[in-house]
């Protein structure tokens, strides 16, 4: 899967009208486990862009992970796979939730900044879809590491220009589980190698 690098992308975002000088109120949505809601902060656009990018990123995550998840054959793979859906399940109503309880002008943002085709997601969903059976798991790996790593590229880079303390601890969240998916991942590619 191409991708754009993220500095790239955060100063292109940068440059859409809209982006960083909008902010909406963020309400006490509920909170992802082991975060508290913050009463009172503000998101900022660049915070709107980063859950709406996310939020299309990882629906991309959820159809690879479906797509692959009944035909994979390692074990440790399919472990993998049913985390990552349910994690990123939960994940992708938190993000939803925030930017629904921003307000409208949040979900407009993020409707404009709802890019869908990161890079070649089409033919990269065909692939998957069509690999022969036993050629599922290597074909996974190969389009869902860098896939994880472009999120936690986006994640990392979030983190220090977010407004909302909750989406910048969401975010630090993110690119820890991504990179250490990533790094999972590695591994299983190399064992299939050896």
């Amino acid at each position: 899967m191409r991708r754009l690098p993220t500095v790239a992308m955060l100063a292109a975002l940068l440059l859409v009208p809209g982006c960083a000088a909008q902010t909406a109120p963020a309400s006490p949505a509920p909170a992802s486990p082991g975060t508290a809601a913050t009463a009172g902060a503000e998101m900022n656009g660049l915070d709107v862009v980063f859950l709406a990018t996310l939020a299309a990123h990882t629906e991309q995550t959820l159809e690879m992970v479906r797509l692959g998840r009944d035909r994979v054959t390692d074990r440790k793979l399919r472990t993998l796979v049913a985390a990552i859906e349910t994690t990123e399940s939960d994940e992708l109503a938190t993000m939803r939730g925030w930017l629904r309880d921003a307000g409208p002008a949040a979900a407009e943002a993020a409707r404009r900044h709802d890019h869908g085709g990161h890079g070649t997601a089409a033919e990269d969903m065909a692939r998957l879809r069509t690999a022969p059976d036993g050629e599922v798991d290597r074909v996974l790996l190969e389009l869902l590491a860098p896939h994880q790593d472009a999120a936690a590229d986006l994640a990392r880079a979030h983190q220090t220009v977010g407004a909302d303390p909750r989406v910048r601890a969401f975010a630090r969240r993110v690119e820890q589980s991504r990179t250490a998916e990533v790094s999972l991942m590695a591994g299983l590619a190399a064992g299939r190698r050896a």
